[in-house]
């Protein structure tokens, strides 16, 4: 991973405002950055941005996918699997089912098996923004699945 990361945005409906706040409070690092972000968490994210920044709209790096529930978690698991993520930051709600909880944990699994950075709250969320890694280079380790991909399936 370079200096400048790619990092996923992403928040639950209840967890919007949570996000929003640390958006908020992490402005100046996060502009150094591409940003990846679902559906209305990306227009969350993109106007707490522009507010900061006084509406000089355009002045940051953002990607805007779909809406979590119609594919936006998805699209968000492709890029994983493509190495386009650096870091995920998801605040997800952990008191609400959500319609699309499959694409949640299969995103969630997509970070893990990929060793993608993942935070799931304001907490681990600051202790990763925080890191020395976050700044500088990381070279992020993968495990090789190559034994996995060839394996022999008969009987």
């Amino acid at each position: 991973m370079l200096g400048k990361k790619r990092i996923a945005l992403v928040a639950h409906d209840n967890m919007k405002r949570d996000l929003a706040a640390w958006v908020d409070w992490n402005w100046e690092v996060l502009l150094k950055h591409h940003l990846i972000c679902t559906g209305t968490t990306g227009k969350m994210v993109a106007q707490t941005l522009m507010d900061r920044r006084g509406n000089e709209h355009g002045r940051f790096d953002i990607t805007f996918l779909k809406s979590g529930p119609l594919g936006g978690d998805q699209q968000l698991g492709a890029m994983i699997a493509e190495g386009e993520v650096d870091t995920l930051i998801f605040f997800w709600d952990p008191m609400m089912a959500q319609p699309h909880d499959v694409d949640v944990k299969a995103l969630m699994r997509l970070a893990t098996v990929y060793n993608v950075p993942m935070a799931i709250n304001r907490s681990t969320a600051d202790f990763l923004i925080a890191s020395p890694f976050f700044e500088g280079e990381y070279v992020r380790e993968v495990k090789d699945y190559r034994s996995y991909i060839e394996r022999s399936l008969k009987g």
